[in-house]
């Protein structure tokens, strides 16, 4: 029997030998020992233990600032949210996209839309066609697994279509997997992602009776690290909650009317939080388990909240603040620091680069990244991001299918610049100039357009987020993916390749 080799699994910030070393150096170190343990270890016949973090990955589906407390919601109490954010990091400045597929697309492959090509919203499982190809875009999931992470995901994916590659959470890097399906066109059951949810696995797709979609895919998480906690594991848990169709929840099952049934899914999505950390504290997990908390976008327009005394009505699709300001903490007892807000620039592009450094994995050299690793302010060694500004694009449900796939609507979309004050709203082709530049510090609403301004701080910015929208590709990639054979729920052609675009 061999004898396993045990390294320290104290936190980061509590390791011997430290002192004056920044933490983000010595988690490379750390890294870098681990494998030089393994070769030891392999050569004397015993077993390493590799202690790098794991990452507990948690994307809400459609919810603004407005709706959590700790952010300053007035209308609803997130406690287990707050707390999260007490103990930890709190970001202001977290840009994701305004809707589903492009901000999703996005944190996968650490890439803009402009690059990736997915600048609209695409349901795949409903309109066929386009998909996200494993072969031909970067995985965040796939570069971890690479570095010796088990990986998992549970929840709503959305960008593939499990009938036609039921295997494909796989291939794009993911050892195990619950997932909603999507709304499957001509399937009517796939519909359910909350009561009756209907969920792929590797068992198949099938309707779970009785059962409510959130708690099938928090104890599939649960029950996966239980079972791989002797390596780093990444898990990755894109919620439904609180995406329509609003529904009653298992703690609030008599709750009827709009707003009282959102609130409800919207404190349901705070109790399964609070489920996972006791959890990992169950397990030993929790303190060296990153838990990184977000969501995709801002809530339905259709509903509204008061938020730090001023009304936002919810901005998804949108490219104002309430539509890609995303609510965002970092925690983990002993590896992040505690009690911090931070003001640091960071998208959505930033999370494949900063969970690959966390991981000590290397990114792929084939493919350009857009993302910059803000590692170092999640270990506290760093109280900023490198950014000096950030982007958001994409929404809407503006593409086309052509006899060649499918096509944005657009040549090049509009899309917002931001540094931690002012903003640029840079308009689509053909005008493809610049429609409106806004103070966030002083126009929450953003209703005055600065970009006749004479002031020379305003000058100054405005010329430094042109230069930036000035340095980016000035067309639009489409999707990246390989044509397959028709399906009859594909949408119909309707548009001539390229030469329909504005």
């Amino acid at each position: 029997m061999t004898k396993p080799i045990v390294i320290n699994r104290k936190p980061l910030n509590q390791s011997i030998g430290r002192e004056g070393m920044s933490r983000s150096l010595f988690l490379s170190i750390l890294c870098a020992g681990f494998f030089l343990n393994i070769a030891v270890a392999n050569a004397g016949g015993t077993q390493a233990i590799d202690t790098r973090p794991n990452i507990l990955f948690i994307l809400l589906d459609d919810l603004g600032k407005e709706w959590v407390s700790a952010y300053g919601a007035e209308e609803i109490k997130t406690p287990n949210i707050d707390k999260l954010a007490e103990t930890g990091i709190k970001f202001q400045n977290v840009w994701s996209n305004p809707q589903c597929t492009p901000s999703r697309v996005a944190l996968m492959t650490g890439q803009y839309p402009f690059r990736n090509g997915w600048v609209n919203h695409w349901d795949t499982p409903r309109w066929g066609d386009g998909y996200f190809d494993w072969r031909l875009n970067p995985s965040m999931a796939g570069i971890l697994k690479n570095s010796g992470y088990a990986t998992v995901a549970a929840g709503k994916w959305q960008i593939n279509d499990f009938r036609l590659e039921p295997n494909v959470m796989q291939k794009h890097g993911f050892d195990d997997y619950a997932m909603w399906t999507g709304y499957e066109a001509g399937n009517p059951a796939s519909a359910e992602r909350y009561w009756d949810p209907y969920i792929h696995t590797q068992q198949g797709s099938k309707t779970y009776k009785g059962q409510f979609g959130e708690d099938i895919f928090s104890d599939f998480i649960i029950d996966f690290v239980a079972e791989h906690k002797d390596q780093p594991w990444f898990a990755y848990y894109p919620m439904n909650l609180p995406h329509t169709p609003l529904t009653t929840t298992p703690l609030e099952p008599e709750v009827r009317g709009e707003y009282e049934q959102h609130k409800a899914m919207v404190r349901y999505a705070d109790f399964i939080l609070a489920k996972m950390l006791r959890a990992l504290e169950e397990l030993g997990e929790r303190e060296n388990t990153i838990v990184v908390w977000t969501t995709d976008n801002g809530t339905a327009q259709s509903l509204a909240g008061m938020l730090n005394g001023r009304k936002v009505n919810g901005g998804k699709t949108r490219t104002t603040e309430n539509g890609i300001n995303a609510p965002f903490i970092v925690n983990a007892p002993g590896l992040t620091p505690a009690g911090v807000i931070t003001d640091a620039l960071v998208d959505f592009t930033d999370l494949l680069p900063t969970f690959a450094e966390l991981a000590g994995a290397q990114l792929p050299i084939n493919f350009k990244f857009d993302g910059s690793s803000f590692a170092g302010l999640v270990l506290g060694d760093s109280d900023d991001s490198k950014r000096q500004s950030i982007l958001a694009m994409g929404g809407k449900n503006e593409a086309g299918r052509s006899a060649q796939g499918v096509e944005n609507a657009y040549v090049y979309r509009d899309r917002v610049i931001r540094d931690k004050r002012y903003k640029l709203f840079v308009q689509s082709s053909p005008e493809r100039g610049y429609e409106k530049l806004v103070d966030l510090a002083t126009d929450p609403e953003e209703k005055v357009n600065l970009l006749e301004s004479n002031n020379s701080q305003i000058v100054a910015a405005k010329n430094a987020l042109q230069r930036v929208a000035e340095s980016l590709p000035q067309k639009d990639n489409d999707p990246k993916y390989n044509k397959r054979a028709a399906n009859p729920w594909d949408v119909p052609v309707s548009v001539e390749s390229q030469v329909w675009k504005q």
